[in-house]
């Protein structure tokens, strides 16, 4: 489970979160949406530590972030909405088996991982290519895969279609799905809910780095509109 309570964040005098607390059990798949500037992005980053909280304090499978970071960020896996912050390697295949390689997994695991997740986003057989030379949209997939193959108790995913053709949107959001079904708690932050409106058990709207509605879609959706949310 991933738990936030009373959460603050500020950026000098700028209050990007506002006492947000929020508890997310695993296997639900929320969706985070909000208006630019909302505070979406700032708050999921506090989920696997890349931004310390100014008060209050967010824990992973019941130990605070914290006081154990390397769990935290092997629990939590984070998709960036550019995915160039977070290559760390220079091929396909190099970045994609960085994270297994990390958690101390067998040659075996690791290419077995590399390659699930590459059929996930349908980059199978491009583990060779260097990333640089990658559309935006392949790169975008890449870091859904690179993230895949952490196989994480909770996957956030920062704006992930952006860039992605029709097929492999569909190829991510069955992967989705499954990971759902495994177990996996899912975040995916967004202002346009038309790919995950049927995937969401809940939906959280931020406005103003607060938390502005909380429910499940359809108990929220006449609010949206006003929260700068675009709902199918």
């Amino acid at each position: 489970m991933l738990s936030v309570r009373n959460l603050t964040h500020r950026y000098g005098d700028a209050v990007a979160v506002d006492g947000v607390s929020l508890e997310i059990p695993d296997g639900e798949f929320v969706v985070l949406a909000g208006a630019n500037g909302s505070g979406k992005t700032t708050l999921v980053r506090h989920f696997n530590g890349l931004l310390d909280p100014d008060d209050g304090e967010v824990s992973v499978n019941g130990t605070p972030v914290a006081d154990d970071l390397v769990a935290a960020r092997a629990s939590v896996a984070m998709v960036f909405q550019n995915p160039r912050n977070g290559f760390v390697g220079a091929t396909v295949g190099a970045d994609v088996a960085f994270g297994p390689e990390n958690l101390g997994l067998s040659r075996e695991a690791v290419d077995e991982r590399v390659t699930d997740a590459l059929e996930a986003v349908e980059l199978a057989g491009r583990h060779d290519e260097r990333i640089d030379e990658l559309s935006g949209g392949e790169q975008a997939r890449v870091a859904i895969a690179s993230a895949l193959a952490m196989r994480p108790d909770h996957l956030v995913l920062d704006e992930p279609f952006s860039g992605l053709d029709w097929p492999a949107r569909q190829s991510v959001l069955d992967r989705l799905r499954a990971l759902r079904a495994d177990g996996t708690s899912v975040v995916v932050v967004t202002h346009d809910l038309r790919d995950v409106w049927d995937l969401a058990d809940r939906i959280v709207a931020l406005a103003d780095g607060a938390i502005a509605a909380d429910g499940p879609p359809e108990d929220v959706r006449d609010a949206l509109p006003e929260l700068g949310v675009r709902a199918p």
